[in-house]
C-alpha cells in the first residue's frame, strides 16, 4: 500500500479552480449527508450516472430499477424476491445532466477524501499549466470520457456511478505525461513496515494505473463487479494522458524540461 502526500513541483499561480472543485465536492457531500436515507438513495438514482439510461435517449420509456429483498415464505422459508424501487423517466435533461452531477456526488468519507486528496496533490500543477478556465473544461471533459468508457464496457448496468474518480483520473494522466520525473514523497506500508520514499511521479501514478487495469481484468475473469467503476478510472487516465500534450500545445505552453541531476545537502545524488 502506498500514499503520496507531497510533490516537489512548484507552481506559479494559486490553484483557485482546484480549491473550488474540492470545496464544491465537500460541501455537496455534507449537504447530501443531511438528507434522509430514502431521499439520498433517490438522489443517487436520479443524478448518478446509470449506463442503461442512455438507451432512454432513443427509447423513451421509464427505466425500472429493481432490488432484491429477502421475504419469509410460509413453506420455503426465507427466499429472495425482486421489488421495484424506482421508475426513472426518460427525462433527457436529467439523463445528460447526470453525466455532470455524478462527478460531484460521493458515497462515503473515504471515497471523498481519496478523490479530493489526489486532485489537490496533482491538480494544482495541471491548472497552473493550462490556466483556470481550460483546466476546468479539461477536468469536466475527462469525467465525461471516463463515463463514456464505463458505459462502453457495461451499457446495460442499472447501478448508479457517483464520484469524481474519472475526472481526477484524467488529471493524474495529464500529470504523469507532463511531469513524469517530478519527485513525489510517498508513504509505503508493507504489513508492519512503514517508510517514506521519494519516487518519480510516473512510478506512483503508473502503479496506480496498473492496479486499476489488473483489478478490471480480474473482474472480467470472474464475471463479478466489485462496486468500483474501474473502467472509468482507466478511461479517464488514458484520456488525460492523450489530450494533455495536445491541449498544452494548442495553448502554446512551453516544453517542460526534464530535471537535471543535483547534489543534495547530505551529499546524495538526487534527480
Amino acid at each position: 500500500m502506498f500514499f503520496p502526500f507531497h510533490d516537489d513541483n512548484p507552481t506559479r499561480r494559486p490553484p483557485v479552480v482546484t480549491v473550488a472543485l474540492v470545496a464544491v465536492n465537500v460541501l455537496g457531500f455534507l449537504w447530501v449527508g443531511t438528507l434522509p436515507l430514502e431521499r439520498r438513495q433517490t438522489l443517487y438514482l436520479e443524478h448518478g450516472f446509470i449506463p442503461a439510461r442512455i438507451h432512454q435517449l432513443t427509447n423513451p420509456k421509464p427505466l425500472i430499477i429493481k432490488d432484491q429483498v429477502r421475504v419469509l415464505h410460509p413453506l420455503l422459508g426465507p427466499v429472495a424476491q425482486e421489488r421495484a424501487v424506482a421508475a426513472l423517466p426518460p427525462d433527457r435533461r436529467q439523463i445528460l445532466g447526470s453525466l455532470f452531477t455524478s462527478m460531484f456526488l460521493h458515497g462515503g468519507w473515504m471515497h471523498l477524501i481519496g478523490n479530493m486528496w489526489f486532485l489537490w496533490l496533482f491538480g494544482n500543477n495541471v491548472e497552473d499549466r493550462l490556466g483556470g478556465a481550460v483546466y476546468l473544461l479539461f477536468y469536466l471533459a475527462g469525467g465525461l470520457l471516463a463515463a463514456a468508457c464505463h458505459w462502453a464496457t457495461d451499457p446495460n448496468s442499472l447501478t448508479p456511478v457517483i464520484g469524481a474518480s474519472g475526472a481526477v483520473a484524467a488529471i493524474l494522466g495529464a500529470y504523469a505525461v507532463t511531469w513524469p520525473w517530478a519527485r513525489v514523497h510517498t508513504v509505503v506500508i508493507l504489513i508492519v513496515f512503514i517508510t517514506i520514499v521519494d519516487v518519480p511521479a510516473l512510478v506512483v501514478l503508473g502503479v496506480w494505473f496498473l492496479t486499476q487495469v489488473l483489478a478490471a481484468r480480474q473482474e472480467m475473469l470472474v464475471g463479478m463487479n466489485g462496486g468500483v467503476a474501474l473502467w472509468a478510472h482507466i478511461g479517464g487516465f488514458v484520456a488525460g494522458a492523450v489530450f494533455m500534450p495536445i491541449v498544452a500545445g494548442l495553448l502554446g505552453a512551453a516544453p517542460v524540461p526534464r530535471p537535471t541531476k543535483r547534489i543534495d545537502d547530505d551529499g546524495a545524488l538526487g534527480v
